[in-house]
């Protein structure tokens, strides 16, 4: 087992925000999203707030059939941002000590819905469909071979944990030697069926979501990818943002709701500060779950009130809509541009000001607010279906 720090170098992200790092960070700390828009085409005779990635998007026609889904094309649209850092990193590297490991719900849902939509009219299944589309695995697998990478290649699919958990498992592959570089991230791309299945538990906002108001009324669905060159730390990394802490945990408490005490949570925070050897006092900004659900809300308030009272906070989900499987690496890379900003900018919390009194207060942060003193460790929550808990914690070098 090898100790060097894992360094996240500047990621790729493409989201309602908008499509590369720089873009998202000046959309990111001035409030505004381009992407959220009101819309009926996953929702046909309902409009709801959704969250779009407008990345152009690369033709996948000289692909297998099986590779072909939107899902893939915005996760090739989005590796291209930091495609030429890989190429440079990857010179001399063993292909098979090269590894892929990303998060994804959704994969080719997309052209599932619309092949059984045209079997329906026809009787038949278009030719450019395949059902392998749709397995989960298909968008690591489909960037593996395209990179050339022999080394592991898998996704993982735990609904809202599953790109925190991505990222997680690309630093165990780092630290048990079993990789030199790792491409790591999540994506997810908007279809009917989620947004049908969130509808039916009655938890979709039509309305812009307000994380922890008195007034939330649900979630905002969006889509995006996020991806971070992952490698053990070089003498050249003196100022990289490490991955140095983790935490998971499964609370195992109902299918859909979380443990309302948020001990599980609690437990992946706590095992996330003490892998980094941080205290909860050496935290400067989290990057709240914050889905805008009456359940998760006041979990997580009880949780973060307990640990950090005092530790300014924000849920960017207002500004992306939840990515779902994409989230925690979306939401790990707004968190790496909280930690990167020369001006100390936050995240906001774009909310109505109307604190839910049944909760426990929360620091959120203010639109235009910066920190005091640079931030040095920042924290993103995720928690999903099942009760699965996971909490990264970002250092500067």
């Amino acid at each position: 087992m090898r100790n060097e720090p894992i360094i996240l170098l500047p990621p790729a992200i493409s989201c309602a925000l908008g499509d590369g790092l720089e873009t998202v960070r000046e959309a990111l700390f001035s409030g505004r999203s381009p992407g959220m828009r009101q819309t009926d085409a996953y929702s046909p005779g309902r409009l709801l707030t959704l969250g779009h990635a407008d990345a152009p998007l690369p033709s996948l026609d000289g692909f297998p059939v099986p590779q072909r889904s939107r899902n893939n094309a915005l996760l090739l649209a989005t590796f291209a941002q930091i495609e030429a850092s890989y190429r440079t990193l990857a010179q001399g590297i063993p292909a098979h000590r090269i590894a892929v490991v990303l998060g994804t719900s959704t994969s080719g849902i997309f052209e599932s819905e619309a092949a059984l939509r045209h079997h329906c009219q026809t009787g038949r299944f278009p030719a450019q469909f395949h059902y392998s589309q749709q397995e989960l695995g298909s968008p690591a697998r489909m960037l593996a071979e395209t990179l050339g990478c022999t080394g592991p290649a898998y996704s993982v699919s735990t609904a809202c944990t599953s790109s925190a958990k991505a990222l997680i498992c690309a630093a165990r592959l780092l630290r048990a030697d079993m990789a030199d570089l790792v491409v790591a991230g999540g994506v997810d791309t908007l279809t009917r069926f989620t947004v049908a299945g969130f509808s039916s538990l009655e938890v979709v906002s039509a309305a812009p979501c307000l994380p922890f108001s008195a007034n939330r009324c649900g979630i905002n669905i969006g889509e995006g990818a996020a991806l971070f060159l992952m490698r053990r730390q070089i003498p050249d990394d003196k100022h990289a943002v490490t991955l140095a802490g983790w935490g998971e945990s499964s609370d195992g408490y109902h299918i859909s709701a979380p443990d309302p005490d948020g001990a599980g949570a609690e437990r992946a925070i706590l095992d996330a500060l003490a892998r980094a050897g941080c205290q909860a006092a050496d935290i400067g900004y989290i990057n709240l779950h914050g889905t805008a659900t009456r359940h998760n809300d006041a979990m997580e308030s009880r949780v973060i009130s307990r640990l950090f009272p005092d530790c300014p906070a924000s849920s960017t989900k207002p500004l992306t809509g939840h990515t779902l499987g994409a989230a925690g690496a979306v939401e790990a890379a707004l968190t790496w541009l909280a930690l990167t900003d020369e001006a100390r900018r936050l995240p906001p919390h774009l909310w109505d000001d109307a604190p839910d009194t049944d909760d426990p207060p929360l620091k959120l942060v203010a639109p235009r607010e910066t920190a005091p003193v640079p931030i040095r460790a920042a924290l993103s929550t995720s928690f999903a279906f099942g009760g699965s808990n996971a909490a990264l914690l970002l250092k500067t070098a």
